[in-house]
């Protein structure tokens, strides 16, 4: 499949198609489905359990039980998609100006996904409502949010608090920005260890060159020695 800027996106995992409605004319990028959401669900979903005994990313994709957030979710593709792959608790999270199209597409998909997702209101720079998702979570999405260099330091920070000292940051990485881009990665090297998916373990049919899905692990901190 190549990707495509039509109205509508369909996007199959295992045994089900999500349907997901675009504003390509809004004024907010959060009302476009972007590559990088699809290309991370489409990775998880090839190596997602039940595998061989060799699959590399048996534990790190095994999401049951396990809670997670979506930051920056626009049309809420990646949470969702994650969500039909074992995830129990998933909260997806944006700005109220792209709420309407959230939740737009969280009542297309409810026949599919068999109930409404949660969701809620997030500023990455407003530590109340950080406080009020009730972090930390086990996993912490995010695809297509690194864009604007004064977004960055809010953007990790609120990484970093909704993430459990354990859990991973999945991240699909595109780049838009070289300001951002470098602000971002050089920030993130303080906080996180970073692995980079080899483009070979993507999914062959949402493998694009431009993009990129990274697992993000917090780093631990020094204690201080008396």
């Amino acid at each position: 499949m190549k990707f495509t800027d039509s109205p509508v996106i369909e996007l199959p995992v295992r045994d089900a198609v999500l349907s997901f409605q675009q504003d390509n004319g809004s004024l907010h990028v959060g009302t476009t489905v972007w590559p990088c959401s699809l290309v991370l669900v489409k990775f998880a979903e090839r190596w997602a359990p039940p595998q061989t005994p060799e699959n590399p990313y048996s534990s790190l994709l095994d999401f049951r039980a396990k809670r997670a957030v979506e930051l920056g979710a626009g049309c809420g593709v990646a949470a969702m998609g994650l969500y039909l792959l074992g995830l129990t608790d998933v909260v997806i999270t944006d700005i109220p100006a792209v709420m309407p199209a959230l939740k737009r597409n969280l009542k297309r998909n409810k026949p599919v996904l068999g109930k409404n997702l949660k969701h809620a209101i997030l500023h990455w720079n407003k530590a109340d409502q950080i406080a009020a998702l009730s972090p930390p979570y086990d996993v912490v999405v995010a695809t297509d949010v690194v864009y604007i260099e004064e977004t960055v330091g809010p953007l990790i920070s609120t990484m970093e608090a909704m993430v459990k000292d354990d859990g991973v940051v999945l991240l699909g990485y595109q780049l838009r920005s070289p300001e951002a881009h470098k602000v971002f990665w050089e920030m993130c090297e303080g906080v996180f260890g970073i692995e980079k998916v080899p483009h070979e373990d993507l999914h062959p049919d949402y493998a694009y060159e431009e993009t990129d899905v990274y697992i993000l692990r917090k780093k631990k901190k020094e204690t201080e020695t008396s």
